[in-house]
């Protein structure tokens, strides 16, 4: 499940792309299969990693293909690894709304990415991420979770202070939405609800199958209540 929109995104065969945050590595791998490039992805989760090397290695990977190449390494968003203007695009999809220090994070994407170069961010959506926050205090309380509620336009006022310029922007992930209240509303008993599987079955069988009415109904929803809100700078 991608949140990032790759006709936005841009990417072209020749690009340094690195995934900041990439988890077990959804769009890192995507890049990779897209075009000719150089992915990068980078987690402080090394667990993570090892499941997305896995999952590369078992589904993805171009052995023979030496015009494009793919790499994760453990790293901290804070003090990334690399050199100034080191890649053409870069992604921070679901991150910072778990970094204390998210402007810290924000001057390295802009030291590692090249002039001209294109920066996708992602974060929970302000009502629906709200709602959750009221629903549950544990969904937000946990180790590793969610530290904050962005207002996207303080976020993007942020990220343009680094001298990047807004795009495009649009909302992902609608449907998903009345999964997390639920989730954030039985919390205690989340694991156990019949109804919380129920709906994670139509999540499932709605990316599998892709019908045309829930796909119609996730666009037109989208724009109001998605549950993230992606931005596209350059």
């Amino acid at each position: 499940m991608l949140t990032i929109d790759f006709e936005k995104f841009g990417i072209e065969d020749g690009d340094r792309i690195l995934d900041l945050g990439c988890g077990v590595g959804r769009h890192v791998i995507t890049s990779y299969t897209l075009k000719k490039v150089q992915a990068v992805g980078l987690d402080l989760c090394h667990n993570d990693l090892l499941a997305a090397q896995s999952r590369f290695t078992e589904e993805f990977e171009e052995p023979q293909n030496s015009s494009k190449s793919f790499g994760l390494t453990v790293g901290n968003a804070m003090s990334l690894p690399f050199a100034d203007d080191s890649f053409d695009k870069v992604i921070c999809s679901e991150v910072l709304e778990h970094i204390p220090d998210y402007r810290s994070v924000l001057k390295e994407i802009r030291r590692v990415l090249r002039p001209g170069g294109i920066f996708a961010a992602s974060v929970p959506r302000f009502f629906p991420e709200w709602v959750c926050w009221k629903l549950s205090t544990e969904y937000h309380n946990e180790e590793g979770g969610h530290i904050r509620i962005f207002n996207a336009e303080q976020l993007r006022g942020a990220i343009e202070a680094q001298g990047m310029d807004c795009f495009g922007k649009h909302g992902a992930h609608a449907l998903h939405v009345p999964y997390w209240w639920l989730q954030c509303l039985f919390w205690s008993n989340r694991k156990k609800s019949k109804l919380i599987k129920a709906y994670h079955r139509f999540l499932v069988w709605d990316l599998l199958k892709k019908p045309w009415i829930t796909q119609t109904l996730d666009c037109l929803l989208n724009p109001v209540f998605g549950k993230s809100v992606v931005m596209y700078f350059k």
